[in-house]
């Protein structure tokens, strides 16, 4: 008998954490489940279930003419699989039928007896992959597509729809010389400074990775310390830190960073990403709501924990597992964060607030009600290179989405709002 695919089981076994565990996909990988796997197949088996899950609805809707009633939770997860690897990939018929088969008859009793529906279904849907390109995006489940309808209208959620199913670009933001590092890397230098690849590869193969020249970032993300305009010698506070990559931009300007987050692990990737890119900055791990700070900050740069939905185009697992319930305790802890931080700031100071999040909920309706509860406070209209006038709300705010640049790829949700208060 032929020997499954390590990757492609493992890629299965993601995609059960999602669907079935509501895991996101980093919470899968956390869990083991890429164990084993060499470089290459842990590489290949998260690329898989990406596509996966970005293109489910599609696979869903090819495979309804050829199944009569929906087959156990683990062959369907098969059957979409193969079909995105079909349809999406452009995968050779052949391999990828005899991979599929090749999977269910290993994975015992219970399903092996479904080899043949695979092999007829995933032949069946070889000979018609010309009907993909015809399917529609797939549409946001109904507790956020209805919240982004509300807010942005019909037309801006479908585009939104496309961008994700689109995927997102590899973006870079670097510590100087962005059109020297344009020219080495082969990439697209953007109107906000920040550098676009055009082709994805291992990221630790590019020149500059080891030496620490640039840091992976989505252009709208970096967008938030750039509206901070911190100082060199400046004391900033990095609230709510990891990843890292705003930490990394405001000490590359020159400023005195305290970078704090709630988490251990990920703050420690903090300080390995600041190690590899020779900058300096105090990490803290503590809770923003019982932590306190020695002395006030000249600035202050607070990404909100939120829904994360407007990372969704690299993210294509946040939508199988947030629901609407589940982000409203969010707002009260934004709420929470943007009172604690302006506490924390000198006077005439400046705090941005920002969270990549698609929803009003998370931003506008944050900074309209901070404003009502601090008086004196105001919002400060960003004034940056690259940003157009249609990103900035009536407020001075910027709202940014992932139908905005279309013919450049897009871009991350986001709002940023910087606040000052005399």
């Amino acid at each position: 008998m032929a020997k499954a695919d390590p990757a492609r089981r493992a890629a299965l076994g993601l995609i059960a954490g999602v669907m079935e565990d509501r895991l996101t996909l980093a919470e899968a990988i956390s869990a083991g489940v890429l164990e084993g796997l060499s470089p290459g197949d842990r590489a290949r088996a998260q690329r898989l279930a990406l596509s996966t899950l970005r293109h489910m609805a599609q696979a869903d809707a090819m495979l309804k003419p050829h199944l009569r009633k929906r087959p156990p939770p683990d062959v369907q997860a098969l059957l979409r699989l193969a079909v995105t690897e079909l349809c999406a990939e452009a995968g050779a018929a052949h391999g990828v039928v005899d991979a599929a088969v090749t999977l269910v008859r290993s994975a015992g009793p219970r399903v092996e007896s479904f080899a043949g529906l695979v092999n007829a279904v995933l032949r069946k849907v070889a000979a018609e992959t010309d009907r993909w390109a015809s399917l529609p995006a797939p549409e946001l489940p109904g507790w956020l597509r209805g919240r982004l309808m509300s807010a942005w209208g019909k037309a801006a959620t479908q585009a939104m729809e496309r961008a994700h199913l689109a995927g997102a670009p590899l973006d870079l933001s670097v510590k100087a010389d962005p059109e020297i590092w344009a020219e080495r890397l082969g990439a697209e230098l953007l109107p906000t400074g920040s550098l676009r690849l055009a082709a994805r590869g291992q990221v630790s193969d590019l020149p500059g990775f080891t030496d620490g020249a640039w840091w992976v970032q989505d252009a709208a993300a970096a967008l938030a310390a750039k509206v901070l305009g911190a100082q060199p010698g400046a004391r900033v506070l990095d609230l709510c830190a990891a990843p890292g990559g705003k930490t990394l931009q405001l000490a590359a300007a020159g400023a005195q960073v305290t970078a704090l987050d709630i988490s251990e692990g990920r703050m420690a990737r903090v300080a390995e990403n600041l190690a590899r890119c020779g900058l300096k900055a105090e990490t803290v791990t503590a809770d923003a709501l019982d932590w306190e700070p020695t002395e006030p900050f000249d600035a202050i740069l607070l990404d909100a924990p939120c829904s994360a939905t407007g990372t969704i185009r690299r993210h294509p697992d946040l939508p199988f597992v947030k629901d609407g319930p589940g982000i409203k305790p969010l707002f009260a802890l934004q709420a929470a964060l943007i009172d604690r931080a302006l506490g924390w700031l000198k006077p005439g100071g400046r705090l941005v607030y920002c969270t990549c999040s698609l929803l009003p909920d998370e931003g506008e309706a944050q900074i309209e009600a901070a404003l009502t509860r601090h008086a004196g406070l105001r919002v400060v209209a960003p004034d940056l290179p690259g940003i157009e006038a249609g990103w900035i709300t009536p407020a001075g705010a910027l709202r940014l989405r992932p139908d905005f640049w279309p013919d450049r790829g897009g871009m991350d949700g986001f709002f940023i709002a910087a606040l000052t208060r005399e």
